[in-house]
C-alpha cells in the first residue's frame, strides 16, 4: 500500500533506445578494427553545429564517389535520411549523427542480420519506404491510370498495358497495427523494448500512399547497374569511364529495360509498394547488392595502415594486384552494362570476371556445327544470348521468312512490347554441359529463362515438365535449339510438320535466321515459369542479328575445355589416318580388295587416293 505509479521504472526514452540499438550494431555486426574505422571516417568527415557531429549530403556524395553525372546524391541521401531514424521511422528524416551512421551502415551493407535474423527479409519494404514519397495527389493518379488500363484492356487490338499497371488489390496499403514492420519489431524486441513502444510509430508499417517517382527510380537503377561488379576494396570511381560517352548511353539504355519490369513509364508515374514487392524478388534478386560494398567503405579507413610499426623504417609501397577486366571481351550483345543487369538476377561472383566469350554467330558462323564444335567441350554453366529484330506484322509469304512463319502454329498473340522498340534480346542460363538430344529434353530447374530487351523479364525453371533445352539436329523434323519445347520428332513423312511450341519457349531455327519466343500467360507455365510483371499472352517473332554463347568459369574450366579439344583433334585425325600396317598403298589397295571392300562393283578408290 502506499506505492505510486511513480515509484515503478518509466520506460526508457527514444533517445535511450536509438543508443542501445546502435551500441549493439555496433558491437555484433562489426568488426574491432571496422568500427575503429568507422570511428575515424565519421570523425574526419563530419560536420559540426551546436555540439553536434553530423554528415551532410554532399561529403556522402564525395566520400562514396558518386557520379555528378547520373544527379543520384540527393536519392541517396533522402533513402539514409530516412534509415538513420531506424527504429523509429516516423522521427525521419533523421541528422546523420554517429548513431544514426551506425544503424544506416548496419542495413545497407545487411550486417544487421547478425543480430535480427527475424527481420532479415524486411530490407525491402524499409529500401521501398526509403525511396518513396507520400502523395496522395500522385498515388490517384497512379490508381485512376491503371483503372484506365485496365478497363480498356483488348488483347486482341493492341499489346495490353501491363498487369502490375492494371487495378490491384495493394493489399500491403491498409495493413492494421499488428502488421507492424518486422524489422522494426525485430531491432526493438533484440532490446527486449515493452511493445507499447511500438504503438507510436504505425505509420512505418503502411504505404499507403507511397509512390517511388518513375524517374528518381530509373536514376538509381543506373547506379546500381554502375555499383554492380563494385568489391568492397574498390573506388566507384575507378569506373569513371562507364559514364561518358557510347558507356554512358549504354547504361541509359539498359535502365529503360530494367524499369519497363516495374512499370510502363509512359503511363504511370511512380511505382507502388505492390509492383516493387511483386516484381523484386523473382526478377531482381541481387538488384541492391551494390550497396553493400559501397557502404563498406565507411569500414576501412585511410589513415590506417597495419604494416606500420614503432620505430619502423619506410619500406617500399608493394604494387596493389592489378585486376582482371570485368569483362575479358565484349560482345555485340553482351556489353559491361549489359553484363550488370545480368548481375540483378544470376549471383556476380559467377559473371564478374569469369565470362569467356565461347560462340559467336558472326564470327564462328551462323550454323549448329559451328556452335556444336564451340560449346560443347564446355562443363561449367553457359549463358546463351540472341539478339534480332521483330518480323512484321503480318508476316512476310516468301523466302526464308516465309518458311519459317510456316512451321509455326498460327500467331494468336500480340507482340510483347510497342512496335517502335523492336530490338529484342532473350537468353538462358544453362548449368549443365550442352549435348546432342534425340528424344528428351536435358537441362534442369536450375535453368533460367530471361529477356534484356525491350523489357526485363525473367521465367524461372519449374517442375510441370521437364522440356528445358533440346538440341536437335537432322532427320529431326524442324532442327534448330528449343527452350521450353516438346522434343521434336523424327520426321516421318516428306509433309512438313509445324514446330511445337511450349507455353513460355524460346524456339530458334537450325540455320540461327529466326526465332520465336512464346508466352501463353493463360496456361500458367510449362517447362518455364510465366512472368510476374506481364501477366498477358504474347509471341515476340524475329529475325536473328546475334548469338553469343558466354561460358562461365575461369582458367581452370578453359583448361578442361582445351584439353578435350586436343584429346578430341587427336583422335579425329588418328580415324582419318588409318595404317593398315605397310605404308605402302598399293599394298593396302589390295588387301582391301581381298575383304571385298572396294573392287569388282564397290567404290573407294577415293578413300586412300
Amino acid at each position: 500500500m502506499g506505492q505510486t505509479v511513480s515509484d515503478e521504472a518509466s520506460p526508457p526514452s527514444k533517445d535511450q533506445i536509438t543508443g542501445d540499438l546502435a551500441e549493439k550494431f555496433a558491437r555484433k555486426c562489426f568488426e574491432p578494427l571496422e568500427l575503429y574505422s568507422f570511428k575515424d571516417n565519421f570523425r574526419s568527415l563530419a560536420d559540426q553545429e551546436h555540439n553536434v557531429r553530423y554528415l551532410k549530403e554532399d561529403t556522402i556524395a564525395r566520400f562514396l564517389e558518386l557520379p555528378d553525372i547520373l544527379a543520384v546524391s540527393p536519392i541517396i541521401f533522402h533513402m539514409l535520411t530516412y534509415i538513420g531514424a531506424f527504429p523509429f521511422l516516423r522521427d525521419s528524416p533523421a541528422i546523420l549523427g554517429f548513431q544514426q551512421m551506425i544503424m544506416v551502415v548496419s542495413i545497407m551493407t545487411e550486417r544487421y542480420t547478425k543480430i535480427l535474423a527475424k527481420g532479415a527479409s524486411s530490407r525491402k519494404k524499409l529500401l521501398f519506404k526509403s525511396l518513396a514519397v507520400y502523395d496522395r495527389k500522385l498515388s490517384e493518379i497512379g490508381k485512376q491510370q491503371r483503372n484506365t488500363v485496365a478497363a480498356g484492356l483488348d488483347s486482341t487490338r493492341h499489346v495490353p498495358g501491363f498487369a502490375i499497371d492494371e487495378a490491384g488489390d495493394d493489399s500491403d496499403d491498409g495493413e492494421a497495427a499488428d502488421d507492424y514492420d518486422e524489422l522494426v519489431l525485430a531491432a526493438l524486441d533484440s532490446l527486449d523494448i515493452n511493445d507499447a513502444f511500438t504503438t507510436g510509430d504505425l505509420h512505418a508499417a503502411t504505404t499507403h500512399g507511397a509512390m517511388i517517382p518513375a524517374d528518381n527510380f530509373r536514376k538509381l537503377i543506373l547506379l546500381l547497374l554502375l555499383l554492380s561488379p563494385l568489391d568492397s576494396q574498390e573506388n566507384l570511381s575507378s569506373y569513371a569511364y562507364r559514364v561518358t560517352g557510347s558507356e554512358l548511353e549504354d547504361l541509359r539504355v539498359t535502365a529503360e529495360n530494367v524499369l519497363s519490369a516495374f512499370i510502363n513509364a509512359e503511363k504511370s508515374p511512380g511505382i507502388t509498394y505492390h509492383q516493387f514487392s511483386d516484381v523484386l524478388q523473382p526478377s531482381f534478386p541481387f538488384l541492391f547488392s551494390g550497396f553493400n560494398p559501397l557502404f563498406e567503405h565507411f569500414l576501412f579507413s585511410k589513415n590506417l595502415d597495419l604494416s606500420k610499426r614503432k620505430n619502423d623504417t619506410p619500406k617500399a609501397t608493394a604494387p596493389a594486384d592489378v585486376q582482371p577486366p570485368l569483362l575479358h571481351e565484349e560482345g555485340q550483345v553482351l556489353n559491361l552494362s549489359v553484363l550488370s543487369q545480368l548481375s540483378f538476377f544470376i549471383d556476380g561472383n559467377e559473371l564478374v570476371r569469369r565470362l569467356r566469350l565461347l560462340y559467336s554467330g558472326s564470327e564462328a558462323g551462323f550454323s549448329m556445327g559451328s556452335f556444336e564444335a564451340k560449346v560443347f567441350n564446355w562443363r561449367a554453366p553457359t549463358i546463351l544470348l540472341v539478339s534480332g529484330t521483330r518480323l512484321s506484322d503480318p508476316p512476310s509469304s516468301g523466302g526464308s521468312e516465309g518458311a519459317f512463319n510456316d512451321s509455326l502454329p498460327p500467331k494468336r498473340f500480340p507482340n510483347g512490347s510497342p512496335l517502335v522498340r523492336d530490338r529484342l534480346v532473350f537468353g538462358a542460363l544453362l548449368r549443365q554441359p550442352w549435348r546432342h538430344t534425340h528424344r528428351d529434353c536435358f537441362g534442369g530447374d536450375d535453368m533460367i529463362l530471361f529477356q534484356l530487351a525491350p523489357n526485363h523479364d525473367v521465367f524461372p525453371a519449374s517442375t510441370l515438365n521437364r522440356d528445358y533445352v533440346a538440341f536437335a539436329k537432322s532427320p529431326i523434323a524442324n532442327p534448330g535449339i528449343y527452350f521450353g519445347c516438346p522434343h521434336p520428332k523424327a520426321s516421318q513423312s516428306t509433309r512438313q510438320s509445324l514446330r511445337g511450341l511450349g507455353p513460355i519457349s524460346l524456339a530458334i531455327d537450325s540455320s540461327f535466321e529466326f526465332g520465336v519466343f512464346t508466352h501463353d500467360y493463360a496456361s500458367r507455365g510449362g517447362a518455364f515459369s510465366t512472368s510476374t510483371s506481364r501477366k498477358y499472352n504474347f509471341q515476340e517473332r524475329f529475325q536473328v542479328d546475334e548469338i553469343e554463347v558466354w561460358g562461365c568459369g575461369g582458367d581452370e574450366e578453359a583448361r578442361t575445355q582445351r584439353e578435350r579439344w586436343e584429346w578430341e583433334a587427336r583422335e579425329a585425325e588418328a580415324r582419318r589416318r588409318v595404317n593398315l600396317g605397310t605404308g605402302d598403298i598399293a599394298a593396302d589397295r589390295a588387301l582391301l580388295e581381298m575383304a571385298g571392300l572396294i573392287g569388282a562393283n564397290r567404290s573407294g578408290g577415293s578413300m586412300l587416293s
